[in-house]
Order: C-alpha cells, then structure tokens, then sequence
C-alpha cells in the first residue's frame, strides 16, 4: 500500500520542487524521475506474476458518493507503470541539450503529467480514473501551448476540444454506470458485475469507446494528431506518442471490455473495420511525407491500428501481442524523435530532401537509428517483432481477411519507414549536413538505451509475456464468463 502511493505521488512532490528549483529543475527533475523508476523496478521484482491484485490501496475519499481513493497493480497495469517510469526519465535526459524558457515550469509539468498517468494506470475507481485521465491532459497541453512551434495555438485547442469532447462521453457513461450500481459506488469490480442489457452496453461502449479512440487515436478521430505531434515540443511528442496513448489502449482492455462485453461482441467489428482502416490509410499519407517529424507520427496511427485490431479480435494472442506492443512501440517511438530531434537541433530542419549523407559524418547516430528503424518495422531480433507477431496471428484468429489488410502495416512500415532512412542517412553530404557532429554525452545515453532494450526485449521477451500472461487469461475468462450470462 504505501509503496504504490509513494509511486503515484513522488512524481507530485518531485513537480512541486522542481517549480521552485529555478535553474537547478533540469537537475531535481532527472533525480525524482530516477528515483520513481527505481520504486518501479522494486514493485515489479516483488510483483507475483499470476491474476491477482497486489499493492492495493482501498481509503475513503468522498465518502457520501462512494468515492474512493481505490488503486492496484496487476500484470497489465506494471507493464504500463514500467513503460511510464522508464520514459520520463529518458525524456528529461533527452532535453539536456535544448535551453527552456522557464525550465523550471517546463520540467514540473512533465512530472506532474506523470502522477496524472500513473492514476490512469493504477486507478481501481472509475472517479479516481476520471481525475487522472483530466488531469494528465492538462500539463501536456501547457508543454505544448508555451514551447510548441509554429500556430501551436490553434493545433493545441484542436486537441484540447477533441479530448475534452471524448472525455465528456466517458464521463457521461461512467455517472450512468454509477447511477446503475446498487452499491452506488465507483469501484471497478462492481461496474464489472452490472447486469446490463445489450441496449445499454451498446451505449456505454460507445461514450467509452469515443474518448479512448480520440486518445489512442484511432480513424477517423485521429486528426488532432499528426499536427500536434509536429507542432508539440519534442519532449512533449515523446509523452503524447510514447505514453499518453496508451491511456486509451490501456482504457479499453481494463474498462470498456470487462464492463460491457455485450457492446464489444456488437460493436467490436466496426472498430476492428476502423482500425484497419487506420493502418492502410495512415501508411499511405506515410508515404507522401515530405516532413520526417510528420511520417513518424502517421506510422505511429498504423501502428496503433494493429494494436487495437488487435484487442477487439478479442483472443489471447491479441491481447498479449497488444500488451508487449504497448511496451515496444513506446520505448521504438521515442526513440525516433529523439534522433529527429538531434537532427532539427543540428540543421534546422527535418524535411527529408534537404537532408541526406549524415550517416559519413556521424556514424554512431546513424547506427542508433537503424537499430531503432528496424525495431520500428518489427525486424526479427527486435522488440517490434514479437509484438506485432502475436497481433497478427491475433487478427489471424479473428478474420483471414482482416490479417491481411492488417499485415499491410508491416509491408508498409518497411518501405517508408526505410525509404526515409536511406534518404536521410545514406548517400552524400550537402551543404546542411557537412558539418553535422555526431551523438555525444546524453543523446549518446538515451539512444545507447533505447538500442539496449530493442535488442534485448527482441532478442528475450519472455519477462514482459510472463508477466501479463495470467493477467490477460483472467481477464479474457472474466469477460467470455459475463459474455455468456448476458446471452
């Protein structure tokens, strides 16, 4: 118990201090950030891999509306949490080299933003999971408000709106779930156990479904985010695209398929239709990129499709290629705009015509970023492959038809994600690149692990499948169980 509240709020208080450390926030910032992912590493080396759920905290809140401050870790929640941890303190690292306007601002948010995600990931009370969910939006959207780039205020409030509308729509079907409770609580297991009829669960899938897609995003609410990414600060597109939507993926297997199972089985293969959809249609625009910042966050859309074809297929293998992809695409996502943020910082530029050649003059990067394409694409030996392996035959298991349109992600993703590679990093030097310099000090850190854990996750996954494994069987049983009771 007080080792979760210690994980959730040292990122708060780590905020709080980091907002008065003036010049020192970079330095206070990076320690709280390593502290909380050590906390993380003690929990999951004393986290028993089966169903359960340990390090419950269950105390009042608001008491006279059932409200408690209700949260838990099981397998699916710590990957996540792990994934959470893990990248903040490989993100603060990642911004050593640019000079913040009021870092000390910039660098508590980040930090706060990340007390907000962990609540999202932990939460066991639909309220408490609500708070969370608002409040991990709002620190993101002052990062990008204040140190975004070019017409970063009309991009932002399309983003703001589209999350605040998806939001309005889980808070609708949340107030509904409470209000259908007898306990008149907003714990999760009694959301679980409502007995509600197809009608209705068509209708919370749907208010739940909404807000996850925007988050995730999924086509066709997915248009908030390729200028978001691209306007957004870097760090601030690493926390958008490497954690925070994975709040929708998460949303979706632990709350709109245990809660309406019903909805799921009615629905379920229109969202499949759109995330397929999403895959071929966010990798064809991949191809006319002329700006590397905006492939990178379109293949991201193809990427996420999978992942959630993946869940609605609704089988083992899909939901455990969801689980490790989770993991994969955000530590692979990362580090690709970390290597296009180095670039920008060297030449100014990210448009892919004006570049080439860099590979002669800076090898080390070159190198980093080729282990990190080829995660990217799911090259054998790469965290991608395993992942999108077990999506596929997810998808499989589903439909015949839909794995093949699917699969088009990877076919896809190889060439462009290459054809990109190869234009910015092979052939010869311009007048842009000659003079480029290659990683040094902490870029040389953070790409050094990124590499690290592509090879290693590729190369011995079985620690990331064991651990959601029993959690993932529970919750695929839990749901057929009720699945049954309602027909």
């Amino acid at each position: 118990m007080e080792q979760l509240l210690l994980l959730i709020f040292l990122p708060l208080v780590g905020a709080i201090i980091t907002a008065l450390a003036g010049k020192s926030a970079k330095i206070v910032s990076t320690f709280f950030s390593v502290v909380s992912l050590a906390l993380a590493l003690v929990i999951a080396f004393n986290f028993i891999p089966d169903a359960s759920t340990q390090f419950e905290v269950n105390l009042p809140w608001i008491a006279d509306l059932g409200i408690n401050f209700h949260a838990g870790i099981d397998g699916i929640s710590l990957l996540v949490v792990l994934l959470t941890n893990l990248l903040v303190p490989v993100i603060i690292l990642s911004s050593y080299n640019h000079e913040y306007k009021n870092p000390a601002a910039f660098y508590a948010l980040i930090l706060f933003m990340q007390t907000g995600l962990l609540l999202v990931f932990t939460a066991l009370d639909a309220f408490l999971f609500y708070i969370g969910w608002e409040a991990a939006l709002i620190p993101i959207y002052f990062i990008c408000a204040i140190w975004g780039g070019k017409d970063r205020i009309r991009i932002n409030m399309k983003f703001f709106v589209y999350t605040i509308a998806g939001s309005l729509f889980m808070l609708m079907g949340i107030i509904y779930l409470y209000l259908q409770n007898p306990a008149h609580n907003f714990n999760i297991q009694a959301f679980y156990a409502l007995n509600l009829d197809s009608t209705q669960q068509g209708w919370i899938f749907w208010a739940f479904f909404i807000a996850f897609a925007i988050k995730m995003p999924i086509f066709p609410f997915h248009t908030w985010q390729p200028d978001t990414y691209t306007a957004a600060p870097t760090q601030g597109t690493m926390l958008l695209s490497g954690i925070m939507l994975k709040m929708g993926i998460y949303g979706v297997i632990r709350w709109l398929l245990p809660i309406v199972p019903a909805g799921v089985h009615d629905w379920g293969q229109v969202a499949i239709i759109l995330s397929i959809i999403g895959i071929v249609y966010a990798s064809l625009i991949a191809f006319t990129q002329k700006d590397a910042k905006r492939l990178v966050a379109y293949s991201s859309i193809a990427h996420v499709g999978l992942i959630s074809a993946g869940i609605f297929a609704f089988n083992q293998q899909g939901m455990q290629g969801a689980m490790v992809q989770m993991l994969s695409h955000g530590i692979n996502v990362v580090g690709l705009f970390f290597v296009l943020d180095i670039i920008f910082s060297r030449v100014r530029t990210n448009k892919i015509e004006e570049l080439g050649g860099i590979a002669k003059v800076a090898p080390q990067l070159a190198l980093t970023f080729l282990i990190i394409v080829l995660g990217t694409v799911a090259l054998p030996g790469t965290n991608g492959f395993i992942g999108e392996f077990l999506l596929l035959m997810g998808v499989y298991n589903y439909g015949i038809w839909a794995a093949a349109i699917a699969g088009l992600t990877i076919i896809f993703g190889a060439v462009y994600m290459l054809r990109m590679y190869q234009q910015v990093m092979l052939g010869q030097t311009n007048s842009l690149t000659i003079t480029f310099t290659d990683i040094k000090g902490t870029e040389k850190l953070v790409l050094y692990t990124i590499c690290a854990l592509i090879i290693v996750l590729g190369v011995y996954p079985k620690p990331v499948l064991h651990l959601t494994e029993a959690s993932v069987q529970h919750l695929l049983e839990q749901v057929n169980q009720k699945l049954n009771t309602v027909n």
